[in-house]
């Protein structure tokens, strides 16, 4: 059985707002062993409100929405439901001295637009609302359950938690789990990425293996079903050691880690001091250092030299080398990190220069084009790259392009 997850609000259709109930529901689902295989979200629109439900009751064998329970004139799920369902709305006396007495312990009165929280879809039944005033919806329609919740984060958390989950687990519509490992990786595109890995991405591989990528990092996402997390992580395991070998040192990290987070455990490990001399990216690659915690007893900080009179005068570069090679050049980088490590006293400088945009700097250093340095006791060295993209996105991935230089750097043991 498959779930849909609905949610509703033109606040989320406009990008004013970000739907995260969505992505919150997906992983208690999958905790469940649910599988969820619709997001939709739709507007404050009748008509649409019901096409949606329509659509979803049909293929989904388990609806959960969000949204749409307050008391306004354009809060429409309740009136949705019933057309859906083809019966008349009734008011649950139940639910209104709720309603009432959450009102009462506020010191308030309760609006009379309130009592149109209490209305239901005959045959549906209230889910108790312990945060707020809306209660939630339980119901069927032909072969697909329904459960509609408040789209106030705090109160569908609460509302699952207690009262939707226990339902589910009642009708015996989850069992087993569903466990994702995600293996991070930085330096080569998705294609070169999966080419290596042509025989786990394929369709029907067991664990599932799929591909994602945000902002130049290429994530592989191992996905397991199975009747415990104990099977799941066996059927992960050997996927993961399969990917890791062919990949190397491509991943940094798992889950939610980091490059900067990767870069800290080994500056620690190989008790080695770190700083920075930034230009294009303007201290991004200092800022996601200092998001570590405990980078202070290795990271000692960084200078910004965007203006080439600093890279001068801070950095002792040479004028010369700027006048010959451009500000923008594997030898200014290269001499900025090495000016970086002797001013600051570190065991490892590194350095960004580049073209952010919106504009060409020139025919030979169009937007996009970044040199990253790296100077350490032995020498110093510099790699070049061409990012496409935004201004922003040029500096962002330029800064993970100067932590990866480091972790490779220490990676190799120079």
């Amino acid at each position: 059985m498959k779930c849909e997850i609905l949610s509703i609000g033109s606040e989320l259709t406009s990008g004013q707002n970000l739907d995260t109930n969505s992505q919150w529901l997906s992983r208690r689902l999958a905790e469940m062993g649910i599988v969820v295989g619709w997001h939709t979200t739709v507007a404050d629109d009748l008509e649409a409100n019901i096409e949606a439900f329509r659509i979803a009751s049909r293929r989904a064998g388990l609806v959960l929405a969000t949204g749409g329970l307050g008391p306004t004139q354009d809060d429409l799920t309740r009136e949705v439901l019933a057309r859906v369902a083809g019966v008349e709305l009734f008011e649950d006396a139940d639910s209104l001295r709720h309603i009432e007495a959450m009102f009462h312990r506020r010191n308030r009165t309760m609006p009379e637009r309130n009592r149109v929280q209490a209305l239901f879809p005959k045959g549906a039944e209230a889910i108790l609302n312990e945060r707020g005033t809306a209660p939630g919806i339980w119901m069927r329609t032909g072969e697909c359950q329904i459960a509609a919740m408040p789209g106030v984060p705090s109160e569908m958390y609460g509302m699952f938690e207690s009262q939707v989950r226990p339902r589910l687990d009642a009708l015996g519509l989850g069992g087993g789990v569903l466990v994702q490992r995600k293996i991070n990786t930085f330096g080569l595109g998705e294609s070169a990425i999966e080419e290596r890995l042509l025989d786990l991405t394929k369709r029907g591989h067991v664990p599932e293996v799929g591909i994602t990528v945000s902002d130049a990092v290429v994530s592989l996402r191992i996905l397991a079903r199975a009747a415990s997390l104990a099977d799941a992580q066996a059927q992960i395991a050997p996927v993961e050691r399969t990917v890791r070998e062919r990949l190397g040192s491509l991943v940094f990290g798992v889950d939610d880690e980091e490059l900067q987070g990767a870069v800290a455990e080994l500056l620690a490990s190989k008790r080695q001091s770190l700083a920075t001399a930034e230009g294009v990216t303007a201290g991004l690659v200092a800022e996601r250092l200092g998001s570590v915690p405990g980078i202070s007893a290795w990271f000692r900080g960084g200078m910004v030299a965007y203006d080439n009179r600093l890279k001068v005068e801070l950095l002792t570069v040479p004028q010369s080398l700027i006048e010959t090679h451009g500000a923008v050049s594997a030898e200014v980088a290269e001499a900025m990190a090495v000016g970086c490590r002797t001013r600051l006293r570190v065991d490892l400088a590194v350095s960004t220069v580049g073209v952010a945009g919106p504009h060409d700097l020139s025919a030979d250093c169009p937007v996009g084009l970044v040199y990253v340095g790296l100077a350490w006791s032995g020498g110093a060295t510099s790699t070049r790259f061409s990012w496409t993209g935004s201004r922003d996105e040029v500096r962002r991935r330029t800064a993970k392009l100067a932590l990866n230089r480091v972790r490779l750097h220490l990676l190799s043991g120079e």
